[in-house]
């Protein structure tokens, strides 16, 4: 009788620690730095268009274009960032890869020279052909071949035009290393 009150009375601590590691183990990391949320986003189509101070320059979005203005904020020593951006929409898909089929192009503003990237039309790509045995199929985002990256410059807006439907999807990418040399 002594021992299973003595394995009862040790259970309460171990369970205690075990669960207590386990939150600890799964608490999301604290926001800091680029971690946290700091470009500025605005989505314009050509029914709710309003004309933005950082973007007057750019074109008006067609009808079935969504305009997309990316503000970055300034950041000390921008010339160590970089910023990443991917197009494509989020869909069920089953255990094939799949793509999407768009071209990303660069324009520019005439008379201004400013630099702005439109996606005329995305249609349903390339998968892989693999026989799925599970009939569950999961939400993941497909995307049109290839990513866009920039340099960081907080000086102007980065503008998209993309169908609807279509999504914009960024991260922001920091050095963090220093050069190496070869002599």
């Amino acid at each position: 009788m002594k021992l299973t009150h003595l394995l009862n009375a040790a259970m309460v601590p171990l369970t205690f620690a075990l669960l207590s590691f386990n939150a600890a183990a799964v608490s999301p990391p604290n926001q800091t730095g680029l971690n946290a949320p700091m470009i500025s986003v605005m989505s314009f189509t050509s029914k709710n268009y309003t004309q933005q101070e950082v973007s007057k320059m750019f074109p008006a979005p067609s009808a079935g274009m969504v305009q997309h203005i990316l503000t970055l904020p300034k950041l000390e020593n921008e010339e160590n960032y970089m910023l990443e951006v991917q197009i494509g929409q989020t869909q069920l898909i089953d255990c094939n890869k799949h793509g999407l089929n768009g071209e990303l192009k660069e324009h520019s503003v005439q008379g201004w020279g400013y630099n702005y990237y439109q996606v005329d039309e995305v249609s349903q790509g390339p998968s892989t052909m693999m026989a799925c045995f599970e009939l569950a199929k999961k939400e993941a985002f497909v995307r049109i071949p290839g990513e866009l990256k920039m340099r960081y410059d907080s000086r102007l807006p980065k503008v998209f035009y993309l169908p609807e439907g279509t999504e914009l999807r960024f991260r922001t990418w920091k050095v963090d290393s220093a050069y190496q040399y070869a002599k």
